[in-house]
């Protein structure tokens, strides 16, 4: 809601002081947290790989806000209860009744719980359905040395409750401890403090300290060598890939204070990462303490590390300081986004961050033409009541980061450091919304200078679609020389044996993919591969755009190299797209088809989900 001129003045003071429960509950929990919350949680599980299942119990500490409140509300997903029970004066545990909603295909079950005398402990005996969608469970086939499955979880955005009965919501955040049975020969972690000298014995035993919201419960069970990287940072992998990760991942400590240096202290002990199979859906998942990380982000020279440094800015915007509910998504995406390309400044130095920044923006831009304009905008102004009211996930991180960088601009940057460090260290482990920043940014920024943002362009950049005109571009040096190189190639003034490319990275050979996508014939894709090797590059941000440039192309000579490369990475970011370009061209619908038969199990269930889609249509 948008603040009126005489409070803007004061409405900092009076919004920063406001509770989680000042704002509408999340639609997509069933949690009633305005008359309980949960402070803690303890996981006391066991996993059987035979039957996929994590079973054993929950133990919540609760905080009853409403002193006439009997009942306790929760999220799940499938979850086998078997008893409740609550933790009376004396510390006995003693039985209490309970009903299970039915299955919403959105939101799960609501589990009710009666708790008269509103005691200070629940415990929840449960075990999870095989086909949780927080869990994916691999066969040892699916592994890297064949020996041992691997189990991981990935909670974002309300996938918790299939494998915790929980308030699932990033409005509540808690504590929580863990102990967890695995079989003999596999290593279990979690975002909590791993020690990596621990052996399993009575039990894999986890702390963490910090309050997090549910979605940033994780866990990992596998075949894992640990490797330390620096005195708070290090690696988790499979055995035959820890090497790799270790070089990889070498500059993670130094990366830890250069965020430091721009908005304070790292707040979680240690950064550890887990380099998870290739079935992981998602580049990385920002889990605090123990970020989860692509295997395709391995590229063996370190030019894929950006994706490191979002993960790790996630500490500041995101996890420190979350969206209440998922409607704020941008708060998280789009801060932690610009916080990216200030890491990789202060790392790489400044034509290096701004190569990233305006590829990043310029595939912004191509996003639009398929992103409906009700859609595009940061957040809306509608009531938080349903998802469908939510904008597009994708475009958030980008244009949120384009916004906050808009304002560093025109304030001026050490202004503007000052103002956002502030924003974090004062809304430190709180939920919040996006009428919360805009109080904040009025009172500590624009009230000093009114110049910086109109009221109109303010509401253009938070309510309105796609980039304000007003936007100012970040041109790179070096990839505005390759416009010309680009466009010359194309009309055949130069051969592609006359391409500087041996000179390029890994940002200016994405670019120059990405824009002689749909423009080059085959024989010109055929060239480049053969000149450069591209079907076979062990960078696959560069081999995707290839491979979805010459399927555009109809160079089927790729199919071999492609096919690998689909059998093997799951990331959805690569073979959604894949998949799509694939059905669009009726010669290749068969083949794509075909390789997805073979594929589709080694696949997260999100990338089946939307893979499933296209090959339906």
């Amino acid at each position: 809601m948008k603040t009126s001129t005489l409070l803007r003045a004061s409405a900092c003071a009076f919004i920063c002081q406001w509770s989680a429960y000042a704002f509408a509950l999340d639609p997509l929990s069933y949690a009633k947290y305005d008359q309980v919350k949960t402070t803690a949680l303890h996981l006391d599980l066991k996993a059987d790989f035979a039957r996929k299942t994590l079973a054993g119990y929950a133990d919540l500490t609760l905080n009853w806000v409403d002193k006439s409140a009997s009942t306790l509300d929760l999220d799940t997903r499938e979850l086998k209860i078997s008893k409740i029970e609550a933790q009376d004066a004396k510390g006995a545990w003693k039985p209490v009744k309970y009903t299970l909603d039915k299955l919403d295909l959105e939101k799960g079950q609501a589990l009710h719980i009666a708790l008269p005398g509103q005691p200070g402990k629940v415990r929840i005996h449960y075990q999870t359905a095989p086909t949780a969608p927080a869990l994916q469970w691999l066969t040892p086939k699916q592994t890297m040395s064949g020996k041992y499955p691997f189990m991981f979880s990935q909670s974002q955005p309300i996938a918790a409750r299939s494998f915790v009965p929980i308030q699932d919501t990033p409005a509540v955040r808690f504590t929580y401890t863990a102990r967890i049975q695995a079989p003999e020969g596999m290593r279990v972690v979690m975002s909590a403090d791993n020690d990596p000298k621990a052996t399993g014995k009575g039990g894999w035993k986890f702390t963490m300290p910090q309050p997090v919201p549910s979605y940033l419960i994780a866990i990992g069970i596998g075949e894992l060598e640990a490797r330390t990287l620096g005195p708070r940072t290090g690696v988790y992998a499979e055995p035959m890939r820890i090497k790799a990760a270790e070089y990889e991942l070498l500059d993670t400590e130094k990366m830890v204070a250069a965020a430091e240096s721009l908005y304070g202290p790292y707040r979680w002990g240690r950064y550890d990462m887990l380099v998870l199979p290739p079935s992981f859906p998602i580049g990385g998942m920002e889990n605090p303490r123990l970020t989860f990380l692509t295997p395709t982000m391995i590229a063996g020279d370190r030019s894929l590390v950006d994706l490191v440094s979002h993960e790790l800015a996630h500490s500041w915007s995101g996890n420190l300081v979350t969206n209440a509910s998922w409607k704020h998504w941008w708060l998280n995406e789009g801060f932690t986004t610009y916080v990216t390309t200030r890491i990789l400044e202060k790392m790489y130095g400044e034509e290096v961050a701004t190569m990233n920044l305006q590829l990043e923006q310029e595939e912004a831009l191509d996003s639009l033409n398929s992103i409906p304009k009700a859609k595009q905008a940061l957040v809306t102004r509608d009531p938080d009541t349903s998802s469908e009211h939510y904008t597009d996930e994708g475009l958030a991180y980008p244009k949120g980061a384009w916004f906050l960088r808009t304002l560093e601009q025109r304030a001026g940057r050490a202004a503007f450091d000052t103002f956002l460090r502030s924003w974090f260290d004062q809304h430190a482990f709180q939920s919040v919304t996006t009428d919360q920043f805009v109080a904040f940014l009025r009172a500590k920024l624009l009230a000093k200078n009114p110049k910086i943002m109109s009221d109109a362009e303010l509401d253009e950049w938070l309510y309105g679609p796609g980039i304000p005109a007003s936007a100012t571009r970040a041109v790179s040096t070096r990839l505005a020389k390759l416009n010309d190189t680009t466009a010359r190639w194309l009309k055949g003034d130069i051969t592609t044996a006359q391409l500087p490319a041996k000179d390029w990275n890994a940002a200016e050979w994405m670019k120059f993919l990405n824009d002689i996508d749909n423009k080059a014939d085959a024989a010109k894709l055929e060239e480049l591969d053969k000149a450069y090797g591209l079907a076979r590059t062990g960078n696959n941000e560069v081999a995707f755009r290839f491979y979805r440039a010459a399927v555009h192309a109809g160079y089927r000579g790729i199919r071999p190299n492609l096919e690998a490369f689909l059998l093997k990475v799951g990331r959805q970011k690569f073979v959604v797209p894949l998949y799509g370009a694939l059905r669009a061209n009726a010669e290749d619908r068969a083949w794509a088809e075909r390789v997805y038969k073979a594929a589709r199990e080694r696949y997260h269930p999100e990338t089946q989900s939307s893979v499933d889609k296209q090959m339906n249509k």
